[in-house]
């Protein structure tokens, strides 16, 4: 059998990763190719890098993120409250395995959202399911899954994903079959799974704007018991680009 046949054999048995290494390897001068161990440990970890980057890709477009965003490339200073190694204690993901929630508050245009999709796409990396919402976006989504009755079924969904993004919040009035549904998650979620929730409104306005003490409350203990605050600073960073 030549390398063509086995490089076809390769992608019909979905090894790509391991069929484009095999190739590459075949089209080195002889006495340039690896030892029969070395190539099979080479091929190996093509696949394992090919699987990873088409995991990584699966996740990021399910995951509908705002902003193609990195945490390379987040700006960090001191003006905006935003020191280097607030974002670095966040980069392994283990706030996730801890179920621990992450509050962004700050002015409008101040880089919340992207903070945000930078930690959703670092999510996505080390292989977590994430979901965004805006929060106008979610309660449309409520709203259609409530009349169509699937929103067990869309619940369930979210639960699943390991990070959930909500954004904007604060900036609409919520329903009280809505504020019901974010307690529901959020019960759903607790202490197993991650929440990020970027808000205008600073963390002492949100009993204010929830306007329901008792659902106010229940929300609050399930966010806030483990967490994680970034509060941003500064004018919005749109006006200066």
């Amino acid at each position: 059998m030549n390398t063509s046949n086995t490089v076809e054999l390769m992608h019909k048995m979905k090894i790509d990763g391991m069929a484009d290494c095999y190739e590459a390897i075949s089209n080195l001068p002889v006495d340039k190719q690896p030892a029969m161990h070395q190539c099979m440990a080479t091929l190996v970890d093509a696949e394992l890098q090919s699987r990873s980057t088409k995991r990584t890709s699966m996740l990021t477009r399910l995951s509908k993120l705002r902003y193609q965003a990195s945490l390379h490339d987040i700006k960090y200073n001191t003006k905006r409250n935003l020191p280097k190694q607030i974002i670095a204690s966040l980069a392994d993901c283990s706030y996730i395995e801890r179920g621990e929630n992450i509050v962004i508050t700050g002015a409008t245009g101040c880089g919340k959202s992207y903070i945000a999709c930078a930690l959703g796409h670092q999510a996505c990396m080390y292989g977590h399911r994430t979901l965004y919402f805006n929060l106008n976006r979610l309660c449309e989504q409520i709203a259609i899954a409530k009349v169509d009755g699937t929103l067990i079924k869309w619940m369930d969904k979210i639960k699943k994903a390991r990070l959930l993004i909500l954004d904007d919040f604060g900036l609409q009035q919520m329903s009280h079959d809505v504020k019901l549904t974010i307690l529901q998650i959020l019960e759903d979620r607790y202490k197993i799974s991650s929440t990020i929730i970027c808000s205008q409104l600073p963390l002492n306005k949100w009993y204010a704007y929830l306007d329901e003490p008792t659902i106010a409350d229940a929300i609050m203990d399930r966010l806030t018991a483990n967490y994680s605050k970034v509060e941003l600073q500064g004018k919005s960073l749109r006006k200066s680009s």
